[in-house]
């Protein structure tokens, strides 16, 4: 891996990554900031306790999955002094993670391709950290079966997502809130683009978890052969960070 931003896979089969590439392509230039206004201003507290399932024991390489602009990739660069990639399906993104990557000076490479089909041999990573990424692909437990590949045997594979609150009370606002606020608050603050990710988030994270309830993720995890895996809902249930250790020798 050089310096530069190589294209390891150029192209996406499925219909599910084109949407994605799709969606995600206009949105780069103020993600971060928006994406603070689609999680009620907690994207910031969940990436920080996702980070911090992999600081110790202290990694050397680290894996970033949809890494956006490398908000999650920076951090941990930042806190662990560990090399990181940061592969990213959209070419847009990665090229505003490029540039925040410049400024920041820290040791991170981007790479473009696929969570689904990772670019990396077994075994690689002493860490694979991902975000928003299981809700756009159209097999979760072969992902997460991809992404576990690429753990060293005792290294971490760490996740944060949108969730539905479990209680009625909480789960009441939250939906009002993502069919209500949140197409209105995207539109106010990214225009017609980010008007259609706020109409388009909050019923697709209601059907993923009709499709993938909290209990066949964490199956799904122990499947792909990691140990010890944990769950936090964060922010009344409106946050997950899930992470677990890969088993092996």
């Amino acid at each position: 891996m050089d310096g530069g931003l190589p294209t390891l896979v150029a192209e996406a089969p499925g219909g599910t990554a084109r949407f994605v590439q799709r969606l995600f392509s206009p949105l780069p230039a103020r993600y971060d900031h928006l994406a603070e206004v689609l999680s009620f201003g907690q994207n910031a507290r969940w990436r920080r306790a996702l980070v911090d399932h992999v600081i110790d024991p202290r990694p050397e390489l680290v894996l970033d999955v949809a890494t956006g602009p490398g908000a999650v990739a920076l951090q941990v660069a930042a806190r662990t002094g560990a090399r990181v990639v940061g592969l990213d399906l959209t070419r847009a993104m990665l090229e505003s993670a490029r540039r925040n990557v410049a400024r920041s000076g820290a040791r991170v490479q981007l790479v473009q391709g696929r969570g689904e089909c990772l670019p990396f041999a077994d075994a690689t990573f002493d860490a694979v950290t991902f975000t928003y990424l299981l809700r756009y692909v159209e097999d979760t437990a072969a992902t997460v079966g991809e992404l576990a590949r690429v753990v060293k045997p005792g290294g971490v594979l760490a996740s944060q997502e949108f969730f539905v609150p479990p209680r009625p009370f909480w789960r009441f606002w939250w939906w009002l809130y993502t069919r209500l606020v949140l197409p209105a608050a995207g539109w106010a603050t990214g225009g017609r683009e980010w008007f259609d990710v706020g109409r388009f988030l909050g019923p697709n994270i209601s059907a993923h978890y009709r499709r993938h309830p909290l209990d066949s993720t964490v199956e799904a995890w122990r499947a792909a052969g990691m140990t010890e895996v944990g769950v936090r809902l964060m922010s009344l249930g409106g946050g997950l960070v899930m992470w677990g250790r890969r088993g092996g020798d």
